[in-house]
């Protein structure tokens, strides 16, 4: 087998059926591509738990999903992430950022610029002026973002086609010192051969920033497949609050003929719908969980 695609959840809570749906496509495409499938644990975040990651990885596992190789825990990571910002840092490429999310949701943004774009208030600031934020004790630690050209960037997604956004000046470092989602999921991507990223299409919008700051380490750029999200009947992302929608409620058969419906088949198990399942035959709609 040659490249290998992954899951990565993130061990804030347990994975309801539409994480699981995901996981499975996930899964899915790898293997029915010839490739090797990865599992990584995103535990960067302070909310996150020991507990609920081993209960989502046993959660998986009951549904079929199965992996070639230890499970990648981010917390293990931080020296990585430290070296590949210090060599955008060593080129010039970062800044201090010193703005909230409140001074970020209230400044003017360039027209399609993606969700949350930055509108560049602390890329021109002077040395002087850096300094006295610096020395200043009530202002925020300072995050690093990325200089980068605000132009757009394009990747190709196996639902979607070509998608294109325009990259800004995103964070690398948050001003706690945790290395930002974006940035973590590139380096450990590469660090796990991974060159397919299956995911939920709510991701779809960050993807150029990734795929952006992949090229200026010298990485190959993935293939991606953003897929449909599971929603509730009120039409919002399926949650817990749902009701009836993990594994610990359902059971992991009655879960893993949901999700087969879902899909469009009948399988007894993870095998059985592996020999059956056709990539082209991916829905392109949400589901609406019937809970």
């Amino acid at each position: 087998m040659t490249g290998a695609g992954r899951f990565a959840p993130s061990p804030s809570g347990d994975l309801h059926v539409g994480n699981l749906r995901t996981a499975l496509l996930a899964w899915l495409l790898a293997r029915s591509s010839g490739r090797r499938f990865l599992m990584r644990v995103e535990d960067l975040d302070t909310r996150t738990s020991a507990e609920v990651a081993d209960r989502q990885l046993t959660d998986l596992a009951a549904i079929g999903v199965r992996w070639d190789a230890p499970v990648m825990w981010q917390s293990n990571r931080t020296a990585a992430y430290r070296d590949a910002i210090a060599s955008l840092e060593s080129r010039g490429l970062l800044y201090e950022c010193y703005c909230s999310r409140k001074d970020i949701a209230q400044a003017p943004t360039a027209p399609h610029s993606p969700p949350g774009a930055y509108p560049g208030t602390c890329r021109d600031l002077s040395e002087s002026q850096r300094a006295e934020r610096r020395l200043d004790r009530s202002q925020r630690p300072p995050a690093l973002r990325l200089r980068t050209q605000n132009s757009p960037c394009t990747v190709q997604d196996l639902l979607h086609g070509e998608y294109t956004g325009l990259v800004d000046d995103f964070v690398v470092r948050r001003g706690d010192g945790v290395t930002a989602y974006n940035v973590a999921v590139v380096i450990d991507d590469h660090a796990q051969g991974i060159d397919q990223v299956v995911r939920g299409d709510d991701l779809l919008a960050s993807t150029p920033r990734q795929a952006y700051l992949a090229t200026l380490l010298g990485y190959p750029v993935p293939t991606y497949a953003h897929v449909p999200l599971v929603l509730n009947t009120a039409g919002a992302r399926l949650a817990k609050r749902d009701g009836a929608v993990t594994i610990a409620d359902l059971g992991a058969q009655p879960a893993f003929r949901l999700i087969c419906d879902s899909l469009g088949y009948v399988a007894t198990d993870a095998t059985d719908l592996l020999q059956q399942f056709d990539a082209r035959r991916i829905p392109r709609e949400p589901w609406i969980y019937p809970g």
